[in-house]
């Protein structure tokens, strides 16, 4: 099924924190979302996208957000959530491939997710740690993975900061 995909517009906010909610079966991923907006050095409101539904509705989501790698940016992809009865219909791929794209054409050059290691490989992410990047809490090597967006030459080794709505 080929899904509309689009940024984000403030209408859809609601729709965004309770399919968030729903497809995680909890408050804390829409909450962290809520957060993330309110933060100005983590916002980028041109990297929070939407996957349409065949009726229009939000299906799923993808944000990107700031974080660092020691002082050099990046991007933080978290989350992805997709509403329940949309789940492993493609949905979710489509958000995430929109709001990538976006980020190659913003010439941002890396961006970080803590996922599962059998999703994110799909859209180019290897595990962090072959670019010498880390996250500044336990994870497994595996989950922790990096994609180098417009062929960028070199990627700075260091720690991953988070945004402070992360809690990490």
């Amino acid at each position: 099924m080929p899904w509309r995909t689009r940024p984000e517009v403030p209408a859809d906010r609601a729709e965004v924190y309770e399919l968030t909610s729903a497809a995680f079966g909890r408050t804390e991923e829409a909450d962290l979302v809520e957060a993330l907006r309110a933060d100005p050095g983590a916002w980028l409101p041109d990297l929070s996208y939407v996957a349409e539904g065949p009726d229009g509705a939000v299906a799923a989501y993808a944000l990107l957000t700031r974080c660092h790698v020691d002082e050099v940016s990046a991007l933080a992809l978290a989350p992805v959530a997709v509403r329940p009865e949309w789940q492993r219909r493609g949905a979710g791929a489509a958000a995430v491939r929109a709001v990538l794209d976006a980020a190659r054409g913003r010439e941002e050059r890396l961006v970080l997710v803590l996922g599962h290691p059998e999703y994110y490989p799909r859209f180019g992410f290897a595990p962090a740690s072959a670019y010498g990047i880390r996250p500044g809490f336990d994870a497994p090597d595996e989950a922790m993975m990096a994609l180098v967006l417009n062929g960028s030459a070199s990627v700075t080794p260091g720690t991953i900061r988070y945004p402070a709505a992360f809690g990490v």
